[in-house]
């Protein structure tokens, strides 16, 4: 198949489309854009910067894609964004591309749906298989683990990362970390419990998924806090065999910013 580009697209002739890369009408690509094949951009889809979008994705109208980042610091060095495999990305959802202050690469991974109005801002970290619903917005410098849920309408701090199965209810403003597994919603953002549909889409059996749900329990109503709890060797003496319980524990080892508080009553 050869690139299909609509007389009324403006595509520089550097940008490097792959084989059936599809350019619908009054969409504008730069260039230094690579943009592997199959991908499509609907209509009104602006790519520019130093961007790399891999194979299968599809951009709808009016994307922005690679766009400067909104700090003032930046000074239009060569930073990137880079996106995988199979996104869906709908209307009006934007991506900055990177910063100095961290890898000056933004990166969104494989197989993710971004519905419509969300933004991912720069220097941003996505995993892949990821469901952003409509209008959510992540600040700089966030880290999204893979197979996240995030309800509509929610926005996240800079820094604040969430662990991979993280499941965000909507309307929630997260200004702290969000650990493997968990549940969480509210403003401010509060820990629910255990995204226990989550574990068992990936394979997780009931044993494994009940001490999860223990151990979470647990630390909750300990007087400890989650970081000290996790650190207690006698605490965590039941848990030690249980790997989810362990990717849960060294997440909130890792955090930098702290994980949020759990909900009350």
């Amino acid at each position: 198949m050869s690139v299909d580009i609509d007389k009324l697209a403006s595509v520089h002739p550097e940008a490097q489309l792959g084989t059936g890369v599809r350019v619908g009408p009054f969409c504008v690509v730069g260039p230094n854009v690579k943009i592997g094949d199959g991908t499509v951009l609907n209509s009104h889809v602006v790519i520019e910067g130093h961007t790399t979008i891999g194979k299968n994705n599809r951009f709808l109208q009016f994307g922005s894609i690679g766009a400067p980042p909104q700090d003032t610091s930046y000074k239009n060095e060569p930073c990137e964004t880079i996106i995988g495999d199979g996104n869906t990305f709908r209307e009006y959802v934007s991506v900055h591309r990177g910063t100095t202050k961290q890898d000056m690469k933004t990166i969104i991974g494989n197989n993710s749906l971004f519905m419509a109005y969300c933004h991912i801002a720069h220097d941003c970290t996505l995993g892949s298989n990821i469901t952003f619903a409509n209008s959510v917005q992540l600040a700089g410098h966030v880290n999204i683990g893979d197979r996240v849920i995030i309800g509509g309408n929610t926005g996240v701090s800079q820094f604040v990362s969430l662990g991979k199965g993280a499941y965000i209810g909507g309307g929630t403003a997260i200004d702290r970390d969000i650990p493997t597994f968990c549940t969480a919603y509210g403003n401010r953002v509060r820990l629910k419990g255990i995204n226990i549909i989550g574990l068992k889409r990936q394979g997780h059996d009931k044993q494994v998924i009940s001490e999860v749900v223990d151990f979470y329990r647990t630390m909750e109503s300990s007087a400890l806090s989650p970081r000290a709890f996790v650190s207690h060797t006698e605490l965590m003496a039941e848990f030690a065999n249980n790997v989810v319980v362990n990717e849960i524990a060294s997440f909130i080892r890792k955090s930098e910013i702290g994980v949020a508080p759990f909900m009350i009553g």
